[in-house]
């Protein structure tokens, strides 16, 4: 009789501990998943202010607003308007750069070049060309993300490949070049 009542001790002592050590695992992982959804609600704060506030590098995704234009038959660089140009304002995307547009339209998704600018194209928006005038006054004013391919002409300016990433290599230093001289001399003997 004794050693049936030791034996249900022994029980009842394992349960309570079992449910102590529950409570404490469930306590556990809901103050886990608190601090991780109040941690992901800031990353996400602080990537949109990012993309609305970060200057325009290789690589960055920032939140612009577009307009699109039809008139015009040269762009400020001096090449055609045609599709897959886009104007901004040299300060944030010089004339060279090169953008992907990610619109809430996938039509209008893509790679454009920035070949021209403008005085209504100013700060944080882009004006993109369309030869159909009435396409460009639907197309209307809109917020789009662009991702920043290359700022400028400068190809060193450029998002690096998935394989230059994986397998970067030393590159040796550039030296500074020396100017050719004007008049090439033949050598005196």
């Amino acid at each position: 009789m004794i050693h049936h009542w030791h034996c249900r001790m022994i029980i009842s002592t394992s349960i309570w501990r079992k449910t102590v050590v529950t409570v404490f695992a469930v306590a556990g992982f809901v103050s886990l998943y608190e601090v991780t959804t109040l941690d992901s609600k800031y990353a996400a704060r602080q990537a949109v202010l990012r993309e609305t506030t970060a200057l325009p590098s290789p690589g960055a995704r920032l939140a612009f607003s577009a307009t699109a234009y039809c008139k015009g038959v040269t762009t400020t660089s001096g090449v055609a308007a045609q599709s897959g140009v886009a104007a901004a304002d040299p300060e944030l995307l010089p004339v060279g750069s090169v953008i992907e547009i990610d619109s809430p339209d996938a039509h209008y998704n893509g790679i454009y070049t920035i070949m021209d600018t403008g005085p209504a194209v100013q700060g944080r928006h882009i004006d993109v060309y369309m030869w159909n005038c009435n396409e460009a006054l639907r197309f209307g004013r809109r917020p789009i993300r662009l991702v920043v391919l290359r700022l400028g002409w400068n190809p060193h300016a450029t998002t690096p490949s998935l394989m230059e990433r994986l397998f970067k290599s030393a590159e040796p230093p550039l030296l500074p070049s020396r100017p050719l001289p004007s008049v090439m001399t033949p050598p005196r003997h």
